[in-house]
């Protein structure tokens, strides 16, 4: 589906500049974070850690139905626009002529839900999915278990599950005969602590609130723990051994999909998913004003196995 002129996707409900006024209404908190901007309309400093988790607050108050939204100090705190992004281009995977399949028998897989479960707050609100949270961490996931508790809606539709094993992405999560009709993840970009501190200084940088190397140890305005910022092999090694374990999983997934901020390993993770037969790989380009990402998503079905899938499972619950 065409993006916006904005290049977020068109059913994203942030398009534009944030109505700060509308976001004050729903966290006043956030009031102590804004800011005149050189053109005088309002604004915030993204670079402080405190402005965006405020932000975050408002913005999952205002469009998503949440009656709170906090995390633990420390904790990756993502930038929503973008991941909601994702979120309705997957959809646009599942769109038969009938529609989007909406509702809980649509069931979805969060490898790595953070302490922030951004990704099912967005797909259970917008399409009223079903999902499973898996993290490593059992911190992240004590937080979402209190989000779950202070937002009943939220609770209906998520599950969450502790991975035992780092080197594990989809065993002992996806139980024998269970199915999903899609798996998501966001990956650590990083191969090391500091290849992550050496992003976050640049990405000050581009904010113009910083100089040089007289940042040794930055703030994380988005924060993370460091299995959410950085692991061995970096993005491409992690996301080619998701691709390798996908294989033992390929009739219980229909889509499987990753997301990768690095064009460069794109050809690569393709590759390693062509020699394992992979009967469809999907490469969706994404932006949001200058920023370009984009996710590979892809399935082990045949066409005809495709077809079935979809008939029984989406045809009945499709709609505009």
């Amino acid at each position: 589906m065409a993006s916006t002129p904005s290049g977020l996707h068109p059913r994203n409900p942030h398009q534009g500049r944030y109505d700060i006024p509308r976001l004050l209404t729903a966290n006043p908190a956030l009031a102590a974070f804004v800011q005149p901007s050189p053109r005088g309309d309002l604004t915030l400093n993204f670079a402080d850690p405190a402005a965006v988790k405020a932000l975050n607050q408002a913005l999952l108050l205002t469009y998503y139905g949440l009656q709170h939204w906090d995390i633990p100090d420390g904790y990756l705190c993502p930038p929503i626009p973008g991941r909601a992004d994702y979120l309705h281009h997957l959809a646009d995977l599942l769109q038969t002529g009938k529609g989007i399949p909406r509702g809980p028998s649509i069931r979805v897989l969060d490898v790595g839900v953070g302490a922030n479960a951004i990704y099912p707050i967005v797909g259970h609100h917008a399409y009223g999915w079903s999902f499973v949270g898996a993290d490593i961490d059992a911190g992240a996931l004590d937080s979402v278990a209190r989000l779950r508790q202070a937002n009943p809606t939220l609770a209906e539709g998520l599950e969450c599950r502790h991975q035992p094993d780092p080197q594990q992405l989809f065993a002992n999560i996806i139980q024998p005969g269970e199915l999903f009709d899609l798996t998501l993840c966001n990956p650590p970009f990083h191969a090391s602590a500091a290849a992550s501190a050496e992003g976050t200084r640049r990405k000050l940088r581009n904010l113009g609130l910083a100089k040089g190397e007289q940042h040794t140890a930055p703030a994380l305005n988005f924060g993370g723990q460091h299995n959410e910022l950085w692991c061995p092999g970096g993005e491409l090694g992690f996301v080619r051994r998701m691709a390798v374990q996908s294989r033992d999983f390929a009739s219980q997934c229909h889509w499987f999909s990753c997301l990768l901020s690095k064009q460069e390993n794109v050809a690569p993770v393709r590759q390693a998913l062509q020699q394992m037969g992979v009967q469809d790989i999907r490469e969706v380009a994404m932006a949001q004003g200058n920023k370009r990402s984009r996710f590979l998503a892809w399935t082990f079905m045949p066409a005809k196995m495709q077809a079935e899938w979809r008939r029984f499972r989406w045809a009945p619950v499709s709609q505009p």
